[in-house]
């Protein structure tokens, strides 16, 4: 049942709102904070309130605006919608709060511009989650990236501008280049940009030209270019010349998010499961992404740069996601979506640990991490369990996520994917266990002390540690949201 409310454009009245008070608070740096605490608390809130009737098997409906037939600023709540919606409201406390420790650790300039960015970047994620069309999607996926260039751009120094020239040419390119023709063909071949209720049929008519539906598949697949699926990733990398909680927001809250979500929207509410069957355009696109799951998990391998490391391990993680949604099986879909939520918080948990590390001991790489596992006991345990849990490993949440996406390759007897899955599944063992070894069992030559350092601000080590416990959380207790995503399912 559709239920007409207000209600989805709430969370992002909130965000904006909160935003443009952070934005008068510059000379009052505390009120400037708590105005972000309280947005990100109470964006969550609006966001929880819809979860029984989405729980219920209904959805939510709004629309602001009807430019012409079929095309419409409007909003739709459903149960993928509050997947991300979930992760990236909840996700933006843990950020806010440090936030404060780090940028006040470091004592950052233009901190009123960069909150402020922050702010609007989560109301983009917002917008993202409940857009209804293609066309509010596309509006809210360009304020994302419009609204992080400045944070990428944040240090205001030759290497900051050179990361964010290469960030912003990538996504404004691919989005311009891509994405926008993509919408275009849509809406000439089918009418209207709205998304379908079904999953299984999409917007196409039968009697649609197979060509055509193919190049726009195609065009939307690079066109969201958020999702890093190689040979569009090398943005993703480069970026991470930003702030370590920028990073985060790049990699676990909402940029990379919303690019993998925008792909999963357009395959399951565009083209529909039945639709990328026929054409084989699912599994083609699974094997596709299979080359950037095997080859970023591979590049990481050879980075030292800890911040490095982590990038292309979100490269790999994210066409998990897509590969998931592509299998096209009930249970490969579940594990794509579901590690949406897993590797949120998994991921924020690494890029938090690794700014921890820099504010208490200044280090980048991981070969000067020996032993720091002593000095920095809560940050590097949590590092130890979100990085189970990128590999795999019981009882974290990502266990979860490849169970069932080992369960969609085995329900389609897909052996390839399912070598792939396996494969990964090592090479993340490969990159992470290192890094826990080295700090907590190469103390003696690494000379590390607990006088020598301590652990970074409470405000930071809090949420690390909080987020690496929802992930066990999540692993031990995956019901909520394994039985929120089955309401996609017809």
């Amino acid at each position: 049942m559709k239920i007409e409310s207000i209600r989805p454009l709430i969370p992002i009245i909130i965000v904006l709102v909160t935003s443009l008070l952070i934005s008068l608070s510059k000379k009052r740096p505390n009120l400037r904070e708590s105005w972000s605490i309280a947005g990100s608390i109470l964006t969550f809130i609006a966001v929880a309130s819809m979860i029984p009737d989405i729980m219920a098997g209904n959805k939510i409906v709004y629309t602001l605006s009807t430019i012409a037939p079929g095309i419409s600023i409007n909003f739709r709540v459903d149960a993928l919608s509050l997947i991300f919606g979930i992760v990236s409201s909840f996700l933006w406390i843990f950020a806010t709060f440090y936030n404060i420790g780090y940028m006040r650790s470091l004592n950052e300039h233009a901190q009123t511009r960069y909150y402020t960015c922050f702010a609007i970047a989560i109301l983009g994620a917002q917008g993202v989650s409940y857009s209804g069309s293609l066309f509010s999607l596309y509006l809210f996926y360009e304020i994302i990236t419009i609204f992080t260039y400045p944070l990428v751009a944040h240090h205001q120094d030759a290497e900051g501008y050179a990361g964010a020239k290469k960030y912003i040419v990538y996504l404004m390119g691919t989005s311009k280049g891509l994405l926008l023709p993509a919408v275009v063909l849509t809406y000439i071949m089918t009418g209207t940009l709205d998304f379908s209720d079904n999953i299984l049929t999409g917007i196409f008519t039968k009697d649609a030209n197979s060509t055509w539906i193919t190049v726009a598949y195609i065009l939307f697949l690079f066109g969201f270019a958020k999702a890093a699926i190689m040979p569009l990733h090398n943005w993703l990398p480069s970026a991470m010349v930003a702030p370590t909680p920028v990073s985060a927001l790049l990699h676990a809250v909402a940029v990379v998010k919303a690019g993998v979500f925008c792909i999963a929207r357009v395959m399951l509410s565009v083209f529909g499961v039945e639709l990328l069957n026929n054409l084989c355009l699912g599994i083609w696109t699974a094997y596709f992404v299979s080359i950037t799951i095997l080859l970023a998990s591979i590049i990481a391998l050879t980075k030292d740069d800890l911040k490095a490391r982590l990038a292309y391990s979100t490269v790999s993680q994210l066409s998990y996601i897509v590969l998931g949604v592509a299998l096209l099986d009930p249970s490969g879909i579940l594990g794509g979506i579901l590690h949406i939520v897993n590797h949120g918080f998994s991921k924020i948990t690494l890029f938090f640990c690794a700014g921890a590390i820099f504010v208490a001991a200044q280090k980048r790489k991981i070969s000067d991490m020996e032993g720091i596992g002593y000095a920095m006991p809560f940050t590097m345990g949590a590092f130890a369990i979100a990085s189970l849990s990128m590999i795999g490993a019981p009882p974290v949440a990502g266990f979860v996520s490849k169970w069932y996406l080992l369960n969609g390759a085995l329900e389609i007897h897909n052996i390839p994917i399912l070598i792939v899955l396996m494969a990964s599944t090592i090479l993340n063992a490969g990159y992470f266990a290192p890094i826990t070894f080295k700090a907590f069992f190469q103390g003696k030559r690494g000379g590390w002390k607990r006088g020598d350092i301590k652990e970074a601000p409470a405000t930071m080590v809090a949420p690390i540690v909080l987020a690496s416990l929802i992930s066990v959380a999540l692993g031990l207790f995956p019901e909520f949201f394994v039985n929120l995503i089955g309401r996609l399912m017809p």
